[in-house]
């Protein structure tokens, strides 16, 4: 949902939305969800001999590469430090306070939501409704239609602020290349091969202001999330991720718009003992489950 930096793909891309299939900067932990050891899911790995050493199997070694390649993308739209775009993080010290637990209070969170994008708009001007915003824009960022270009242009034109978009959209296209797409399972339209679902999803478990002012705030939000391509045969299964991603804000025209963000891997918890499901089953809980607005 999605490129470089800490939040990105590493390598030569600098795009955005990184960490679907979901690419890992360099040097990042890759989250490993433990898979189950049974007979004919392409989500389980081979069975090894009792006493030997098990080598990296290929999905693995898959899921591994595509983690890069993604986190390349948000690279490339990070690199370069320039107006246009510049999703690159510097903390910049922070409040200084402990945090605070993200619960309800009763605030009225948002007036509506975009009829194009579904995404939540009209935040309070406070540093609720920053973390707020903060939490919808970053699972919007990580969602599978930062794949498709028309439906990426036309978040980028919400998420951000005006004076960013045009030089975000030329590098993020420039970032979803079809070469991009291909490694990732998708045609040039973003789109998933006959019988397989792409899968990018992410849920925030937190917030927090690092620095806020009465017309901008950079907030952190905690994610999990699942990405990959769930279908018979995939070489890239669904996998869960941990990351954070931090959001600089800037109150424009009554609302919250971004200015830039970028995306690091973690904290990230021990994983359970859950036997993966299949394919079959992450295909359709992505059709079946719809997503939520964020707000407290």
């Amino acid at each position: 949902m999605s490129l470089g930096g800490d939040d990105g793909y590493g390598g030569d891309y600098e795009g955005h939305e990184a960490r679907r299939g979901r690419g890992a900067a360099p040097g990042d932990h890759l989250t490993r969800t433990r898979l189950p050891e049974g007979d004919g899911d392409p989500y389980g790995p081979p069975r090894r001999a009792p006493g030997r050493a098990g080598k990296p199997s290929r999905n693995l070694i898959t899921v591994v590469s595509v983690v890069v390649l993604l986190l390349a993308a948000i690279a490339f739209v990070n690199r370069g430090g320039g107006k246009d775009g510049d999703t690159s993080s510097d903390d910049t010290g922070g409040t200084g306070t402990e945090a605070r637990p993200t619960a309800p209070t009763g605030e009225r969170p948002v007036d509506g939501k975009n009829d194009t994008t579904g995404i939540a708009s009209g935040f309070a001007k406070s540093e609720q409704g920053a973390q707020s915003a903060a939490a919808n824009y970053a699972v919007a960022l990580a969602s599978a239609d930062m794949t498709k270009s028309d439906r990426r242009h036309q978040l980028v034109s919400q998420i951000f602020t005006s004076d960013r978009v045009n030089g975000l959209q030329e590098k993020l296209d420039r970032a979803y290349s079809k070469g991009f797409l291909e490694k990732l399972g998708l045609d040039s339209n973003g789109n998933a091969a006959a019988g397989m679902t792409y899968v990018s999803r992410a849920a925030p478990m937190g917030t927090k202001t690092t620095t806020s002012t009465d017309t901008s705030a950079t907030v952190e939000v905690w994610c999990t999330g699942v990405f990959g391509t769930a279908g018979e045969g995939s070489k890239n299964p669904v996998a869960n991720d941990w990351f954070t991603m931090t959001v600089k804000l800037r109150w424009v025209n009554k609302d919250w718009k971004v200015e830039s963000y970028s995306q690091k891997d973690g904290p990230a918890p021990v994983n359970s003992d859950n036997t993966a499901s299949t394919a079959d089953e992450i295909a359709k809980a992505v059709q079946q489950y719809g997503g939520f607005t964020y707000a407290r």
